[in-house]
């Protein structure tokens, strides 16, 4: 599956912003979907995943009542609605599939080029 991150962008402290993911490929629906994120000079970290339906959804705790994912099977996206962001929440974002169970980096095998969220205080 091929994947590309789309909505990246400056805002304010306190703003929202939405990102989408883009797949093509392989069935979407055979993957579950997440979020990560990686900031200047540190390790990508997980933000968000979900299961392949997407009824049941996971989040890092630095996000956990800002950030929620979502899918939609019929249009072969997910997205991430951010929504109080901070400035520490500025990072390079990137989504991934995966067909594991399991929040770690490892445990996604595609992953797409990545989208710029830069958060002014």
């Amino acid at each position: 599956v091929q994947l590309q991150a789309f909505g990246g962008g400056l805002v304010q402290a306190g703003g929202s912003l939405r990102l989408s993911c883009a797949a093509s490929g392989r069935a979407f629906s055979d993957y579950r979907m997440g979020w990560f994120r990686q900031a200047p000079g540190q390790e990508r970290e997980f933000v968000a995943s979900l299961t392949r339906t997407g009824f049941t959804t996971y989040y890092a705790d630095s996000v956990k009542g800002r950030f929620t994912i979502s899918r939609s099977n019929a249009k072969n996206t997910v997205y991430l609605q951010m929504n109080t962001l901070k400035p520490e929440d500025s990072a390079v974002y990137y989504c991934a599939a995966g067909n594991r169970i399991g929040n770690t980096r490892d445990d996604f095998d595609a992953w797409g080029p990545g989208t710029q969220v830069t958060v002014s205080s």
